[in-house]
């Protein structure tokens, strides 16, 4: 077991405000495999770690425990076209002002 992982992956789920059965839902898994996770008995394969960087919006580093802290909200651009993309930067910047 990574060490720390089964904490992450509970904070998040919480912080996300799923519940086990919701989250096994969109992962296509056991709720008993989601508690699995969460109390270290069990890894989540590289597959899934990856699904859940994405619907966390987190790095597999901070998964992992190679960053300690979360990194900061990241939006997912994947899709969008150059245009959209810078857009939404004119959109950010203009809000921070």
């Amino acid at each position: 077991m990574i060490q720390g992982l089964p904490e992450r992956l509970k904070q998040l789920r919480i912080q996300n405000s799923y519940s086990q059965k919701e989250l096994s839902d969109l992962l296509g898994l056991s709720p008993s495999v989601i508690s699995g996770y969460e109390t270290g008995e069990k890894t989540p394969s590289t597959e899934v770690l990856f699904k859940l960087t994405g619907l966390y919006h987190c790095s597999s580093d901070y998964l992992l425990g190679i960053n300690k802290k979360p990194e900061p909200n990241l939006i997912d651009v994947s899709g969008l076209s150059p245009e959209q993309i810078k857009s939404l930067h004119v959109l950010i910047d203009s809000i921070r002002k």
